[in-house]
C-alpha cells in the first residue's frame, strides 16, 4: 500500500510537469530555453540544500546526466506545439519503449500478466493518440522533441534502479546537468515574465527535484517493466488536468482510452511474479 501511495504521488508530480510547462510556454509568459535552464537550476538548488552540500561533487552516472539533459531540453521544446495530455502521451510512450527495453537487455523477468496489461495499456493509449493527433500537434517538431525527451527519461529511470542514494544521486544529476542545459540553450533568446519564471522554479524545485528524489527511491521496487506500466497512468492525469486547467477539452475518446489504460495498469500492477 505504502509502495502504491508513493507511486501515485510521483505520477502526479510527473503529470504537474506537463501542465506548468505547458502554462509557461505556449502562452508566452516564458521562452522554453529559459524554462528548462531555470527548471534545472531551481532543482538543483533545493536538492543540495536538502544535502546540505554532502556528496555532490562525487561522479554521477554520466548516463544518468545525458538522459535528464536530454529530457529537460525536449520537454521544453515540445511543449511550445503539444497540449499537456498529448504531450505527456507521446513522452511517456518512448519511455515504455526505452524501458521494457532495457528489461530485456537486463534479462529481467516480465511475468505474461504484466505483457498482457502493457498490451491492455498501450490500445487504450492508443484511442487518446488517435483523437490527439487529429486536434493538438501543431508541430512535427514538437513530436520529435518529446520522444527524444522519452528516450532521456526512459534512460534516466533505468539508471535510477542502481543507486543507493536516491537523494545524492538526483542531486548530482540536477548539479552536472546545469552546464548541459546551458548549452543546449546558447543563442536562445530569454523571454522571461515573472509569472513564467515563477512557474519554472515550481517544475524545477518541488515538481522535479523532490518528484524525482522520491522516483529514484522506489524505482528499485517496482523494477523496470512495473515503472514503465505505472508511468502510463501520467498522460490520463495530465489530459484531465490539462482539461480542468487549460481548456484543453477532451472527448468521450479520452474517457474509453484512459479507462483502458487504468484496467492495463491494474493488471500488470497485480502481476504475482516481481520483475
Amino acid at each position: 500500500m505504502r509502495l502504491i501511495l508513493l507511486t501515485s504521488l510521483t505520477m502526479a508530480a510527473f503529470a504537474a510537469n506537463s501542465i506548468l510547462n505547458r502554462m509557461a510556454v505556449a502562452d508566452g509568459l516564458i521562452s522554453a530555453e529559459a524554462f528548462a535552464l531555470i527548471r534545472v537550476v531551481a532543482g538543483a538548488v533545493v536538492l543540495a540544500v536538502l544535502m546540505q552540500g554532502q556528496g555532490l561533487m562525487q561522479r554521477p552516472s554520466i548516463w544518468g546526466v545525458l538522459g535528464l539533459s536530454a529530457y529537460l531540453v525536449g520537454f521544453s521544446q515540445a511543449y511550445i506545439g503539444l497540449d499537456a495530455g498529448l504531450g505527456a502521451l507521446i513522452l511517456f510512450g518512448m519511455v515504455q519503449v526505452t524501458m521494457f527495453g532495457g528489461a530485456l537487455l537486463r534479462a529481467e523477468a516480465v511475468p505474461p500478466q504484466r505483457w498482457l496489461g502493457l498490451g491492455v495499456a498501450f490500445s487504450g493509449l492508443a484511442v487518446v493518440l488517435l483523437r490527439g493527433l487529429s486536434s493538438g500537434v501543431r508541430s512535427q517538431w514538437a513530436v520529435l522533441f518529446m520522444a527524444l525527451a522519452g528516450i532521456g527519461w526512459g534512460i534516466y529511470s533505468l539508471i535510477g534502479q542502481k543507486v543507493t542514494d536516491p537523494r545524492a544521486a538526483t542531486a548530482r544529476s540536477f548539479l552536472w546537468s546545469v552546464p548541459l542545459v546551458a548549452l543546449a540553450s546558447l543563442g536562445a533568446s530569454f523571454q522571461m515574465a515573472p509569472t513564467g519564471v515563477a512557474l519554472a522554479v515550481l517544475s524545477g524545485a518541488v515538481t522535479s527535484g523532490l518528484g524525482y528524489a522520491l522516483w529514484y527511491a522506489i524505482l528499485p521496487d517496482l523494477g523496470a517493466s512495473r515503472a514503465a506500466v505505472a508511468q502510463l497512468t501520467v498522460p490520463v492525469i495530465a489530459i484531465a488536468a490539462g482539461a480542468a486547467l487549460l481548456g484543453e477539452v477532451p472527448g468521450i475518446s479520452f474517457l474509453i482510452g484512459s479507462t483502458v489504460v487504468l484496467l492495463g495498469v491494474g493488471l500488470a500492477a497485480i502481476s504475482p511474479t516481481r520483475g
